[in-house]
């Protein structure tokens, strides 16, 4: 049996998605022939209920890099692993601290960071707020609630798919459906 093919049906949550668009290569295929030691690398390193949101940021990251041939592509997948987990305590980190100094100056009450920004720039944030909207509800009622519960709310992926009675496949493919047209449209706003 092809490797590639052997980590395609290892993996289960992601097959459906390369028989449609054909057999995954490369470091697609490496990531996916060890996916599931990849979520235990993330868990033991304190991912919890995070750990298949780490896996599928890294999974997003990987589709939408054009990497070149990677010379030891199974430790750099988990080098990459562990650099999300950082990036994730970091930012959790930044947020605590930011957070603090914000109820700290403002005398114990949460200040409003959106007070400093000027009309115009809160008007063209509004803009650009409603055309992510306007995407999101082309998408469909299910991409568009499923993306909300991700980014917005924080939920897990796997609480979304109990949550709608889906699969977490499907949880998945709705927010890769769902990062393409938020990126497409980034693209489309910062050329104008």
């Amino acid at each position: 049996m092809h490797v590639a093919s052997a980590g395609i049906m290892a993996t289960g949550l992601v097959a459906s998605h390369w028989t449609v668009l054909g057999m995954a290569t490369g470091l697609s295929a490496i990531f996916l022939a060890n996916r599931a030691a990849l979520l235990r690398f993330v868990r033991a390193r304190g991912a919890g209920d995070d750990a298949e949101d780490v896996i599928q940021e890294m999974w997003m990251k990987l589709e939408a890099k054009d990497l070149g041939p990677v010379a030891d592509p199974l430790p750099y997948l988990y080098r990459m692993a562990n650099n999300l987990m950082l990036d994730r305590y970091r930012s959790a980190t930044r947020r605590e601290r930011r957070e603090q100094d914000w109820a700290e100056g403002a005398g114990g009450v949460m200040a409003d960071p959106s007070e400093d920004l000027a009309v115009d720039e809160r008007m063209i944030l509004a803009q650009r707020l409603r055309e992510a909207e306007k995407v999101l509800r082309e998408l469909g009622p299910r991409v568009e609630l499923v993306f909300r519960r991700f980014r917005l709310e924080g939920v897990g992926q796997r609480q979304i798919a109990e949550d709608l009675g889906v699969s977490l496949t499907t949880v998945e493919k709705d927010l890769q459906k769902a990062y393409r047209a938020m990126l497409a449209l980034r693209l489309r706003l910062d050329t104008e």
